[in-house]
């Protein structure tokens, strides 16, 4: 029994001083095969590599959940271990607070390099869960008064309306739709059927960057341009955008900007940023409260304290944004852009398909969302799934999306257009 317990001893202290253990043994995540001056189809399946996700299947939902990279998991997985093990060895006051309480510190490291992905001064953007806490940062921040006019769009996300609509309800103020057309195709359409319920009451323009349901990419630049000459606080529904398509908050214009990172940058799920521009920052109240909440320096900060968090999703978080720029934003947008394009392309010459999502290629990236005449969006994905082990989601009863990424391939979508095909 003792030389049991011996060994079970030593087996431990061998497990405590390995100093970086991985998710998965096989493998060794690195970011060192993913520099190079070729993005041909080798690259890309070196880049498929990267992820963790089961050779004969396919995973098209990218749009709801980005698969994360096994370099991510690892460095994620490691710091979660790493202070746990050595939690009486290290004092958060030697410079370890970051690491391991989080939400009371700046990170000003991540939030710079946020900023050079969507154009901004660093000490404008707050690090918080998802889009939904940036939208409700922002609406709840607001000085709103009975009779001010909230204005969303009829295709927003369940989770772009609700801080509005509670808004108008506990102050009194009156929350209106914007009726988008479907599918957009024409700019003018979207900016004249927002513009139609403005009125000198409106206060708020909240709207998608991309439509979550279409990936319709709106006229954001131009709408903000003619809130502005009315006085109207922008906001930006950026949620399927950071890590989709270019975004530079500077050049659109707008007051307020926020994104769900777990989608197209594949950070782990809970890295969301907000935007608020400095010229309007100090008129946004603090929903959460901590050391720091009246920061007038540094109001990005001041805007993310909420106490203790986990640190090691923030090492996630900022290897997701090395994984990112290692590759390039050029070659990752690109990437997801010449997909859609390709998935589009052969839907468009299929007379039983209807397609809900924009076909202006201008307007469009990684989703496109589509239809069977006489067959239910649950059906089709099932057929899907079935045949091919391709995973697209069901919108509604009669769309399917379909959110194309990196890790994707032109022949797992031909995969998918036989499928269509042989329902015609």
């Amino acid at each position: 029994m003792s030389h049991r317990r011996k060994f079970i001893k030593q087996g431990t202290l061998a497990f405590l001083s390995v100093p970086l253990l991985s998710f998965d043994s096989k493998e060794e995540w690195s970011l060192e095969s993913l520099r190079t001056e070729r993005y041909d189809d080798a690259y890309w399946k070196s880049v498929r590599k990267q992820f963790p996700l089961k050779e004969g299947q396919t995973y098209f939902n990218n749009g709801t959940m980005g698969s994360t990279p096994g370099y991510v998991l690892d460095k994620m997985m490691h710091h979660m271990l790493h202070y746990n093990v050595e939690a009486a060895t290290i004092d958060y006051k030697n410079n370890s607070g970051p690491k391991l309480l989080s939400g009371y510190f700046p990170y000003e490291d991540l939030r710079t390099k946020l900023s050079q992905i969507i154009h901004c001064d660093f000490k404008e953007i707050s690090l918080t869960q998802n889009a939904t806490f940036g939208m409700n940062y922002v609406g709840m921040g607001l000085n709103l008064k009975p009779g001010d006019e909230l204005l969303n769009t009829n295709q927003e996300h369940g989770g772009g309306f609700g801080a509005w609509q509670l808004l108008a309800k506990r102050k009194g103020c009156k929350y209106k739709q914007a009726t988008l057309p479907e599918p957009a195709n024409d700019p003018q359409e979207i900016i004249e059927g927002i513009f139609k319920e403005v009125t000198p009451k409106t206060r708020v323009i909240a709207i998608p960057h991309m439509v979550s349901g279409y990936g319709t990419i709106m006229p954001v630049k131009e709408i903000c341009r003619q809130a502005k000459k009315r006085g109207i606080f922008t906001v930006l529904d950026g949620a399927q955008c950071v890590g989709h398509i270019a975004v530079d908050v500077k050049d659109i214009g707008c007051d307020a900007y926020y994104s769900s990172l777990h989608k197209w940058l594949l950070a782990p799920a809970g890295s969301g940023l907000l935007y608020i521009n400095k010229e309007v920052a100090d008129s946004i109240w603090t929903t959460i409260a901590s050391y720091n909440w009246d920061n007038q320096e540094d109001h990005g900060f001041r805007l993310m304290q909420n106490g203790t968090g986990n640190a090691g999703l923030l090492a996630g978080y900022d290897a997701a944004v090395d994984f990112y720029n290692t590759i390039g934003a050029d070659n990752w947008l690109g990437r997801i852009k010449e997909l859609g394009a390709y998935l589009r392309s052969s839907l468009k010459q299929m007379p039983h398909v209807n397609i809900y999502s924009s076909t202006n290629e201008d307007m469009a990236a990684g989703i496109t969302t589509y239809g069977i005449t006489g067959i239910s969006a649950r059906d089709l994905q099932k057929m899907m799934w079935e045949r091919e082990r391709l995973q697209p989601r069901s919108v509604g009863d009669k769309m399917i999306r379909h959110s194309v990424h990196i890790y994707n391939s032109k022949e797992e979508i031909d995969r998918a257009i036989k499928v269509v095909e042989s329902l015609g």
